[in-house]
């Protein structure tokens, strides 16, 4: 990278920011990371990631040259373009907190230079980019698909950058166009709530797949298909395609799904949209987020009086340590009366989640002496364990295991009852 390569800053050093800034960093670019959080900065700048994602660590450490933590927002003057970029929490309704983003907003338009592009790149609404106070030819919103346990593949090799713009027919700022076409990839401008809809619109497709999936696999059980076959038939099939979310879940879970339908649902109603499909989906996504624990009441808990579970994983997926809507942490909740252990390599059990949870020391040691094992998130980990183990160390033979961690033909050869998702029961 040249000397008059463009400073990048991000300001918000939360799971987007930091990845995001490690893999602006990992292109060449100097990188100057804002958070007043003091503590977070400090963490930062002695080599800690602070947020689980595979690859972020040795990423961070191989650019710490070109990384610079700051608590003081003056320091980024002396960046050409600067991102506004902490993760934005959810409340219970799914809809977005946006108060604390527009109060880092306004701190950052304060110091930017003047001729300094400012790009959003937190989720947000439509229309909120629109409402900023900077001048439109500065401010940007970018479209953000980073995904959890994925973040660093993701934010080094974007398939495309899709930027909101007050007039996409103008070229862009030198220093952003210089930045964004560093990634080698195809750069789509457009109006701001295209952009800021464009986000939802992608959610959309995965849910509207996620769901069909579900329904799909649930009569799969029924029937005596079983979903894992059919796949590869659709994966093959071009209008569908190979990367497509097609594999069943326990419902949506992480928050940023269930934000985005939430702000459908909302605009939906303010401007006359029909919204039947978007509550038909979360509809399907609370039937199937308690499929395990049907597959326990029907297999253990209506059998045996004070049966003990173990759970692997908290996580609500595999490599992250978030717990956002977890399935696990639902089921947990509905299996107050009876006694569990738990292990998730990167969660801590908490008391407070269950009355009688404890806390197991690794995989293995929560199946030890247990009527049932659910297997809640597919940890690399967990596909580690030999059925046989498994089976030596519980009480009972019943495993609950929704994501096929475990080989269906090994499980059945060490005498568990095996449960998937999709399939009909062995």
């Amino acid at each position: 990278m040249s000397a008059a390569a463009p400073v990048i800053g991000y300001a918000g050093m939360t799971h987007l920011g930091i990845n995001s800034a490690a893999a602006a960093s990992e292109r060449g670019f100097k990188v100057v990371c804002f958070d007043p959080d003091a503590k977070r900065i400090a963490a930062l700048a002695r080599g800690d990631a602070i947020v689980r994602e595979p690859g972020l660590p040795e990423l961070l450490a191989r650019n710490a040259g070109r990384l610079v933590y700051k608590r003081e927002v003056s320091a980024l003057a002396a960046c050409d373009v600067v991102y506004v970029s902490p993760d934005v929490p959810t409340d219970d309704s799914g809809a977005s907190e946006l108060e604390a983003l527009r109060g880092l907003i306004a701190t950052v338009e304060g110091a930017l230079k003047r001729e300094a592009a400012l790009v959003v790149l937190s989720q947000v609404p439509p229309g909120f980019t629109r409402g900023l106070a900077l001048e439109e030819s500065r401010r940007f919103y970018q479209v953000e698909t980073l995904i959890f346990g994925r973040a660093v593949e993701r934010a080094l090799h974007p398939e495309r950058f899709i930027l909101g713009c007050a007039d996409p027919a103008r070229p862009l700022p030198p220093a952003l166009a210089a930045f964004l076409g560093s990634f080698g990839c195809p750069i789509l401008p457009m109006r701001y709530e295209s952009a800021e809809l464009c986000k939802i619109a992608i959610n959309f497709f995965l849910v509207a797949s996620l769901s069909a999936a579900n329904s799909l696999a649930e009569l799969c059980e029924r029937i005596g298909a079983d979903w894992a076959e059919i796949m590869p038939a659709l994966r093959l099939d071009r209008r569908i395609g190979e990367h497509a979310y097609i594999a069943p879940g326990l419902g949506l879970a992480g928050g940023n799904l269930e934000r985005d339908l939430a702000t459908f649902l909302r605009l939906g109603a303010e401007r006359g949209v029909d919204t039947g499909v978007v509550e038909a989906w979360q509809a399907n996504s609370r039937h199937r987020r308690f499929w395990a624990l049907e597959r326990l009441h029907e297999s253990v808990l209506s059998r045996l009086d004070d049966p003990l579970i173990g759970v692997l994983g908290l996580a609500y997926k595999e490599n992250t340590h978030s717990t956002k809507n977890s399935p696990a942490l639902a089921l947990i909740s509905a299996l107050a009366p009876f006694r569990l252990r738990a292990f998730d390599p990167a969660v801590k059990v908490e008391a407070a989640w269950h009355p009688a949870l404890l806390e197991a020391r690794d995989p293995l040691d929560a199946c030890k002496g247990v009527d049932a094992l659910v297997i809640m998130t597919p940890w690399p980990l967990f596909k580690a364990l030999e059925p046989e183990a498994i089976a030596r160390a519980m009480a009972g033979q019943v495993v609950i295991d929704p994501f096929g961690v475990l080989d269906g033909k090994a499980a059945l050869a060490a005498g568990l009852d095996h449960r998937r998702l999709g399939a009909p029961r062995s």
